[in-house]
């Protein structure tokens, strides 16, 4: 058998891609163990697909057994034969009857796992060497158009593909494998409740509105300082990574998980810092009162009760400072690899920097950046969320509600985000135009005493309120998402009960 079956394969000697990692009876002996015991598909579908098989015609039997299974059909070479009666390359190797002598052995049916294992690392082995090639074909390459940093940044890039089996990037998808992956989705939510598709924000009216934060999306996070966008960022992350670690606990397939192990890259903030927030948000004291000492005997025992609950959170943050848009997908990738990360968060986008090429023109620099981030939720097939800084183009309105027209230095950020939001406080404004208190014995002017009273019961609508705008979804509507925030732990919450306004929610 193994004897006609390297005639397939085999164009001579000479014939270089004989010389690439393979072992065609290891392919032969698995695809027998298939056909003469149907359940070794379950332990070996897992990572094995038919793209993994040198032998072509091999692959083509795989995937037609993978095929016939999901149909709930006996697989055998009979069951086989009606599909493969017109296959030249079977043809070559004696017809159909070469599927039943694929069965004369069962050698397949002791070692199925590793040979399929086998077959699977073999054909990561022969993708490293068209990397290779590629790599060297790309370096000897002198001319004055050729970046030796893009191509450090690429050939990282093909290398982390390779170790998470992706293989080449450019493969199409078959639309089998994509509705299979959208049905998959549509399950999850449904399992979920009906309103969550992807990561958890832990927040469910936001949950409602954009249906969490999906894989390969960029979503971006923006506002004016003040605002409490690194605050809303913050819960984000802590929510994403504390459910993940809750349905570990539980018992839950990590697949069917809507938390997610978070990489945090904050470029502004300490490590120390972001812990702090979290801290004072899951302790429920003042991050100010921890940051200067101002607590009790009784809030350091909570404040360490916290702590401990908190030891093992799968939340990973980078506080390096300067950045450029290549070392934070190097990090990232590295993380996934290490840890298998499944949301990304960056804090801030202005902070990042491009590869030098764009410098001179800070628009193309922050347009490189904002592609190189969606370029970067599609490569690990995670949510991205980037936070940004808005123009001072706010200030100058009367309305300070921010558009899209408002995002910072850069329209392709909008053109590449397949989400923009908009956090918006209007207690932050109003409290810039406090009037004088009247006076406490009475002696104030009547338009004193009114302009106060005026201003105190606008104040009393906006205290603790923020608004999440929602000005851009690719996957659904836009409108406003109601918030309550609590300023003093950094904590943005649902708004409802009385607070909850109907009018507040599109």
């Amino acid at each position: 058998m193994a004897e006609a079956i390297r005639l397939v394969s085999d164009g001579g000697e000479g014939d270089e891609t004989t010389r690439l990692p393979h072992n065609i009876e290891a392919e032969a002996a698995l695809l027998g163990a298939l056909l003469l015991d149907n359940r070794v598909a379950e332990d070996v579908q897992t990572k094995l697909q038919s793209q993994h098989f040198f032998e072509p015609l091999h692959g083509r039997i795989y995937d037609q057994v993978l095929k016939l299974l999901d149909r709930n059909m006996v697989v055998t070479p009979v069951t086989l034969k009606p599909f493969f009666e017109h296959d030249e390359a079977l043809k070559e190797v004696g017809g159909t009857g070469y599927l039943v002598r694929l069965t004369e052995s069962n050698i397949g049916l002791i070692g199925a796992r590793n040979f399929a294992e086998q077959i699977y690392d073999l054909a990561l082995l022969r993708e490293l060497v068209s990397v290779g090639r590629h790599l060297v074909e790309a370096a000897l390459d002198t001319s004055e158009s050729i970046d030796p940093k893009q191509q450090i940044e690429d050939a990282e890039s093909a290398l982390y593909k390779v170790a998470e089996g992706e293989g080449e990037s450019g493969q199409a998808t078959d639309f089998l494998t994509a509705s299979t992956e959208a049905i998959r989705m549509v399950e999850r939510a449904l399992q979920a409740g009906g309103n969550l598709s992807g990561t958890t924000t832990g927040l469910d009216s936001v949950n409602r509105k954009i249906g969490g934060l999906h894989a390969s999306d960029l979503t971006i996070l923006a506002g004016r300082p003040g605002m409490g966008k690194t605050a809303l960022a913050t819960n984000f992350a802590f929510n994403a990574a504390s459910r993940y670690m809750r349905d570990m606990a539980d018992g839950i397939d990590p697949a069917q998980s809507v938390g997610a192990k978070t990489a945090f890259f904050s470029l502004e903030m300490s490590a120390d810092q972001l812990a702090t927030r979290i801290l004072a948000e899951q302790s429920g004291i003042s991050s100010e009162h921890l940051r200067m000492g101002k607590i009790s005997r009784e809030e350091f025992r909570e404040l360490s009760r916290a702590s401990r609950e908190l030891q093992d959170l799968p939340l990973y943050i980078d506080d390096t400072a300067g950045l450029t848009i290549a070392a934070l997908r190097a990090r990232a990738r590295r993380l996934q690899r290490r840890h298998g990360i499944g949301l990304i968060i960056v804090d801030y986008l202005q902070l990042l920097q491009g590869t030098g090429r764009a410098n001179d023109n800070r628009v193309n620099e922050i347009s490189e950046i904002s592609r190189g981030l969606k370029m970067l939720a599609k490569e690990l097939s995670v949510p991205v969320l980037a936070l940004s800084q808005l123009s001072r183009a706010v200030e100058q309105r009367e309305d300070k509600r921010p558009q899209l027209s408002d995002l910072r230095e850069s329209g392709s950020i909008e053109q590449d985000a397949d989400i923009v939001l908009f956090i918006y406080r209007a207690e932050y404004y109003h409290d810039a135009l406090r009037p004088d208190a009247p006076n406490q014995d009475g002696s104030s002017p009547p338009d004193v005493v009114e302009k106060w009273a005026q201003w105190e019961e606008r104040h009393q609508q906006l205290v603790n309120r923020a608004t999440l705008i929602v000005a851009k979804q690719r996957h659904g509507s836009t409108g406003n998402v109601p918030l309550q925030f609590q300023s003093e732990i950094t904590k943005f919450s649902d708004l409802a009960g009385d607070f909850y306004q109907e009018d507040d929610y599109e």
